[in-house]
């Protein structure tokens, strides 16, 4: 699961021991084929990354894009659970990984320090959005 973390934007500045301690709290699912993994519209109350197969993301019912082993969304919701901006639906059987708001929180709470190295993850990835969107 570590592997799969430190691809992630958000915990770009995490050291391996802070990915480690984050990983303890994923829990993995299955979504079958044709389901929906999380609905435009709905409350985002998790981090989800793609282990195996194989999903659409689609805005407002328009594919935008597609996920596979290795591709994680949802990171945002964990800072804030604003509603969800896609559907992601399952075109495979997908494994998934994911992390709950809640659990989260909890870490959060638990390793103070780790709030300012999510907040530096936060600024990379800001900062490479406004750098697309000056292309």
């Amino acid at each position: 699961m570590v592997a799969h973390l430190e691809d992630v934007p958000l915990f770009s500045n995490c050291s391996r021991k802070d990915l480690q301690t984050i990983s303890k709290h994923l829990e993995t699912g299955i979504c079958a084929e044709g389901s929906p993994i999380v609905r435009q519209g709905e409350t985002g109350n998790a981090f989800y990354v793609v282990l195996e197969g194989r999903a659409v993301v689609r805005r407002n019912g328009r594919k935008v894009g597609e996920l596979g082993p290795g591709d994680y969304f949802g990171e945002l919701a964990l800072l804030d659970p604003a509603p969800r901006n896609a559907d992601v639906v399952a075109v495979t059987q997908v494994s998934y990984a994911r992390l709950l708001v809640q659990d989260f929180r909890s870490l959060l709470r638990a390793v103070p320090a780790l709030n300012e190295r999510l907040l530096a993850g936060l600024a990379h990835r800001l900062r490479e959005a406004d750098r697309r969107a000056a292309e």
